[in-house]
C-alpha cells in the first residue's frame, strides 16, 4: 500500500508562484508512476502532469505546459509540482496519485491540497 501527502498549497496572486509536495511511503516506487491531478468546483477531476518513477520521463496536460513542471526526488521520496505563471482557473484541489506502471488507472490518492489564484 502506498501512503501520499501533500502539501504546498494557498492562495496566490495571478501571475505567482507555488510548489506542491508530495511525500510517498509505504513501499518501493521504482515501478510506479507518479501524477497530480486538480478538481474545481463544479468540475470533474482533470489531469495536470505525470512523472515515472523510475526514468523520469513527464507528460503534461496542454493547460499547463511551459508553466508547470513535475520533478521527483528519490532520496525524499517526494514528487514536485512547481507552479509558475499561475491563472485564476488554476484554482482547484490538487491531488497527487500513484499507480503501479502494469495498471491503467491511478489507484492512490492523497488528501489533497487547496490552490486559489486571485485575479
Amino acid at each position: 500500500q502506498v501512503q501520499l501527502v501533500e502539501s504546498g498549497g494557498g492562495v496566490v496572486q495571478a501571475g505567482g508562484s507555488l510548489r506542491l509536495s508530495c511525500v510517498a511511503s509505504g513501499r518501493t516506487l521504482s515501478n510506479y508512476a507518479m501524477a497530480w491531478f486538480r478538481q474545481a468546483p463544479g468540475k470533474e477531476r482533470e489531469f495536470v502532469a505525470s512523472i515515472r518513477w523510475g526514468g523520469g520521463s513527464t507528460n503534461y496536460a496542454n493547460s499547463v505546459k511551459g508553466r508547470f513542471t513535475i520533478s521527483r526526488d528519490n532520496a525524499k521520496n517526494t514528487v514536485y509540482l512547481q507552479m509558475n505563471s499561475l491563472k485564476p482557473e488554476d484554482t482547484a484541489v490538487y491531488y497527487c496519485a500513484a499507480r503501479d506502471l502494469i495498471l491503467y488507472e491511478y489507484d492512490h490518492w492523497g488528501q489533497g491540497t487547496q490552490v486559489t489564484v486571485s485575479s
